[in-house]
């Protein structure tokens, strides 16, 4: 089958910085859709790139593309997060058949006080929360000190630094205004939750699979700064990012691991997901499980967190990959 993969167009132009994954190998990085593309072809697909640059004529060569499936990596169109649903309805506009998230889980993902309110609903904990835009509370809960104060309409971790939890009245209105100022973005103010950063990577629909827990380890990172924020996650030059990393969650009671995958099954359902999605948790010490955010589409280089969890379960990267693409089909027949 021909396969297109759709990726940023943005990556062509950054990449990703480095040359060392987090598990100490040394060689050259393949961008994840590379890796995809390898896979693809191992399991006898067509795959091919479109790079998603923002001008209508890629639209409509995506439009009028014979493609049997779309494999979609776009977290953005035209450089602007927000329209990532938009991209996606798109595709379901133009009736392709596409990898992945549709519109309205991009757009739930996005919008980190809404999928809150839909988690709760839904039995599941998460750090009680406010809202705030241009001096306006839009919403809150009674929270108290520390508060993680992040960006209510980002991903990728962005507006998320050492900064971002606050212990005083004058560091929340500071750092309030720092996003303002740099996002423009109403800020979102959680309580910060202290305990392990817990990823669950699910996989499949009707009756999607949790995969092994990993556990981004921030225990080397200082008290009150233990966040993964953008520069532990992405940038690999940072001593933050050099003081993390990341490895199937050790030391868990099967309790426990029962809990970390019921939490992220609702989750996965109750934010209409599709395929493929992972559930960032915090959980604390005394086993309760906090939902931080959901996450469609995750990256997919096979040293992520993601395919690390396939790598636990069993799954060689190109069945992981197999898997995606047959999730994807079989919503289509």
């Amino acid at each position: 089958m021909k396969i297109a993969i759709l990726y940023d167009y943005a990556e062509d132009r950054e990449e990703y910085p480095g040359d060392q994954f987090r598990n100490g190998r040394k060689r050259r990085k393949l961008t994840d859709r590379e890796a995809i593309a390898a896979a693809l072809k191992e399991l006898g697909h067509e795959p091919f790139e479109i790079a998603v640059d923002g001008k209508p004529s890629t639209l409509q060569k995506i439009a009028r593309n014979d493609a049997g499936l779309f494999f979609n990596l776009c977290e953005s169109y035209a450089g602007d997060d927000t329209k990532e649903m938009h991209f996606a309805a798109y595709l379901d506009l133009v009736g392709k058949r596409y990898t992945g998230a549709g519109p309205e889980a991009s757009y739930l993902a996005m919008d980190k006080p809404t999928a809150k309110k839909i988690v709760r609903f839904h039995n599941v904990h998460t750090p009680y929360s406010a809202v705030i835009h241009k001096g306006r509370v839009e919403h809150a809960q009674d929270i108290e000190f520390p508060i993680m104060v992040k960006p209510a309409f980002e991903d990728a971790s962005k507006g998320i630094d050492s900064g971002s939890v606050v212990n005083s009245i004058k560091e929340l209105m500071e750092r309030i205004d720092y996003l303002d100022r740099e996002f423009d973005s109403p800020a979102l103010l959680e309580e910060y939750v202290e305990g392990r950063e817990i990823y669950a990577a699910v996989l499949g629909n009707d009756r999607p699979e949790v995969l092994p827990a990993i556990e981004l380890d921030l225990s080397a990172l200082p008290k009150g700064e233990r966040i993964a924020s953008h520069e532990v996650k992405f940038d690999e030059t940072s001593e933050l990012y050099k003081k993390t990393k990341s490895a199937p969650a050790a030391n868990l009671s099967d309790e426990l691991r029962e809990s970390i995958a019921e939490t992220a099954a609702t989750v996965f359902r109750a934010l209409k997901m599709r395929d493929y999605a992972r559930i960032d948790m915090r959980v604390t010490k005394d086993g309760k499980v906090y939902v931080i955010e959901a996450n469609p589409n995750p990256w997919l280089d096979p040293a992520a967190e993601f395919a690390m969890a396939a790598k636990e379960s069993g799954r060689k990267y190109t069945q992981l990959i197999g898997e995606i693409v047959d999730c994807a089909m079989s919503r289509y027949r």
